[in-house]
């Protein structure tokens, strides 16, 4: 059976470096997505976001290696969008106000047909609270810049400033939204060795 592991394929993308900015090309890509605001450290409704999303993900992980495509791989990590109306004054450190699209990339053959049919084996089996709030869709984000940050989320700061600076000394400005992507289970990993990519649009 062919296993893949998107990690790797799209390495430019989830594994950028923790010591230097890096300016990349993000191409449209299919993703599992729930939206919703509020504090994700506090908000009940992050909580059941994320767990949706995995269940879903899974669901289609191993329909997909049991199924006639045949193929296995690994669940992608959870991502998030984060943004407030006015970003000028986006605040890290002021997750209160804070709006934002939690969500996790799915392979090129997982057709809306495959994502109904695991919203309704997942909900059979757990039928988490924001299963009905799962859309699938397609989301290109262009240009982008991105840095790896090694720690706890609240360490942040510094390296958003760097990923910022780094666009404004290539002459862009920034645009959308305010990206991570968590490579590290929190559950388990210390906060000091968290792996959590920021990236931020530019034009």
């Amino acid at each position: 059976m062919e296993k893949i592991d998107y990690k790797k394929q799209l390495k430019h993308l989830y594994k950028p470096s923790s010591k230097k900015v890096e300016l990349v090309e993000v191409p449209a890509m299919n993703f599992l997505m729930v939206d919703g605001q509020g504090n994700p450290n506090t908000a009940k409704s992050y909580k059941e976001a994320v767990e949706a999303l995995y269940a879903v993900s899974y669901a289609l992980k191993f329909m997909v290696k049991k199924g006639e495509i045949g193929i296995d791989y690994g669940v992608m990590p959870l991502e998030g969008l984060w943004w407030i109306d006015d970003m000028s004054k986006f605040d890290p450190d002021n997750k209160d106000e804070w709006q934002w699209t939690s969500m996790i990339m799915q392979p090129e053959w997982i057709t809306r047909e495959l994502v109904k049919e695991a919203l309704e084996q997942v909900r059979k089996k757990k039928n988490p609270n924001a299963l009905d709030s799962i859309r699938f869709t397609s989301f290109r984000e262009g240009q982008a810049a991105q840095l790896l940050h090694i720690g706890p989320f609240s360490e942040e700061g510094p390296n958003i400033a760097k990923v910022h600076q780094a666009i404004e000394d290539q002459g862009f400005e920034k645009t959308g939204k305010h990206h991570e992507i968590y490579l590290s289970d929190i559950r388990r990993a210390a906060p000091e060795k968290w792996m959590t990519i920021i990236r931020q649009p530019y034009q």
